[in-house]
This record gives structure tokens, sequence and C-alpha cells, in this order.
């Protein structure tokens, strides 16, 4: 794969996750005031986009309450500090098998809903992007599985569309990024799409660099990506991805640590990440840009009464 590097980079920080992280760092925000607070610390260190799940206030466990993320969205907006909008619309999809002997009926935490339902939440906050992960596939809980069905997803593009907003096209192997490409041909997906390229995720594409070159190669021309890996390749991940042409996810949905026993906030990782990316020779873009860029536009939610 040549060297194509980006001259202009967008960086992505996921806030907080939906993994059980809220007990192992006390810099993973939990309500939504600390959530949307650490957005905007972000963008402030140089974040150019905010990706957002919700946790519930009491236990940190994640969650999809729509008047989670409004409170959240409208928080961020309120601030002096304007930042890109992400929202997670990955949730409500979880499938956990009973085991190997007698896999139905399904387990406790399976969370199995509409199209409509996944993205109530997307069509009252007006977001200039949320998420579609592409595809199916295992995590490394036992007997977890992410479902995402080319039904589903076919259900979700056309609703995500009719929204106006921009889909991120998560992609955790190369066979979501096949299925990407099917959307687009499909009209389902408008084209040149934005692709998140999600490297090291337990059971999907490693993190190797040949794997992640792969991935590259399948992004087709035109198109955007960015690409992030979990823990302490999150930060070679930022040159790597500028050094293939692409942009940058850090947060601390992916990585708590900014070093060896030292646990990190947000902004911090976003600073890090602003550091090596100029120490490239590439210059750090700004929300503006990045909606100009990739013709998003700025939306004020849908009104409530």
């Amino acid at each position: 794969m040549p060297l194509s590097m980006s001259q202009e980079v967008f960086v992505t920080c996921a806030v907080t996750g939906s993994g059980q992280t809220q007990d192992r760092s006390p810099h993973v925000p939990r309500d939504p005031e600390a959530i949307a607070a650490s957005a905007i610390e972000a963008a402030r260190a140089g974040a150019a986009c905010v990706h957002i799940h919700v946790r519930d206030p009491e236990t940190g466990t994640p969650s999809r309450d729509p008047a989670l993320f409004r409170t959240v969205t409208e928080l961020i907006r309120a601030s002096d500090t304007d930042v890109v909008l992400n929202l997670t619309a990955g949730m409500g999809g979880d499938l956990v098998l009973g085991g190997s002997d007698r896999p139905l009926p399904p387990g406790d935490g399976t969370d199995m809903i509409g199209a409509a339902e996944r993205l109530a939440h997307v069509a009252d906050c007006r977001p200039e992007i949320c998420t579609l992960d592409c595809g199916t596939m295992n995590f490394a809980e036992n007997d977890y599985v992410m479902t995402n069905a080319p039904g589903m997803l076919r259900d979700m593009a056309r609703r995500i569309a009719e929204m106006g907003t921009l889909p991120e096209v998560e992609c955790f192997d190369t066979g979501h990024l096949w299925f990407a490409r099917q959307l687009a041909e499909e009209g389902l997906l408008a084209s040149p799409a934005l692709v998140q390229l999600c490297m090291g995720v337990p059971w999907g594409a490693p993190d190797d660099l040949l794997t992640f070159q792969a991935m590259v190669a399948g992004v087709p021309g035109g198109w955007t990506f960015s690409a992030f890996a979990l823990g302490r390749h999150q930060m070679p991940y930022v040159a790597a991805s500028v050094l293939a042409g692409g942009h940058v996810r850090v947060g601390l949905e992916d990585n708590l640590w900014l070093a060896k026993g030292e646990l990190a906030t947000n902004a911090q990782l976003v600073g890090r990440a602003v550091t090596i990316i100029e120490a490239l020779g590439a210059r750090v873009m700004g929300p503006q840009q990045m909606r100009d860029r990739l013709g998003l536009v700025r939306r004020d939610p849908e009104r409530k009464g």
C-alpha cells in the first residue's frame, strides 16, 4: 500500500462507550452532565467531533434512554464550545445466548429492538452523525453476539438517510466493508461515505498493520475513513491512520490510559493525539472544517410538546 498521508485530520473523541469500564477509572463519565462536560473538554483540547454513548447515572451501566441522549446533546449545544455530534445507534441488537448446551431461550442481557426504536434518540436529537455498525460480530464475552442482520441494516440506513443524518459506517472486519459497499450500490448509503475502521476489538479485525492495510484497501476511493485501536495501541493507530490517509479516533471508550500506571481523561487523550498529528506535519481540523469536508449541517433538535 503506497504512503498517502493526510494533510488535514479531524479527531473524534469517543467519550464513554458502552463497555463495563465505569468502575475501572474515575474519569469515565456516567451521568449526562459529566458526559457533556467531558465532551466539551475534549472539544476544547482539539476534538472536532464527539462520539456519544449514555449510561445509567446511578450504576454507570450502558443505556439507550432517549432522555439521557437529549440531556447530553442539549448541554453540549448550550455551551460556548462548537463540536460535531456523533451519537451511537449501536445498541438494541444485543443477543446473549443461553449457553452451548441450550442456547435458547436467550439469556439475561439480551436487548433486541426494532430499527425505529434503535434510532429514536437520533430522530429526536438530530445530530450531524450517527453510527451504523455494518455487521454482526462475536465480542470477547462468551455467549454475547452483537447482531446487525442485513435486513436490519438496510432499514436503519434508509431511516438515517431520511433523517438527514450522516451514517458513520463502523466496520469491525473486512466483511463489514463489503456490506457497506453493497448498501452504497443499492442506494441505501450515500457515496462517498464515512467509515470508521475498528481495529483490535475481539473477535473482529486484529490490530496488526497487515490487517489494517487490508481494511484501508477495502475503503472505496473517495470515501472518508477514520480508524482506532484499543488500549496501548490507541496512540500508535493515530499515527498509522494519518499515514494511511485517514482521520483518527481516541477516547475513554477505547482506552483508559495515558501512560503505564497513569489513567487518562478524554481531554488528555485528545491532546496527545493532536501532538502526534502535528508532529507528523499534518494540521488538525476544527468542527466547522469537518462539517465543510463532509457536507454536514448543524441542526437543532426536534421541539418537545
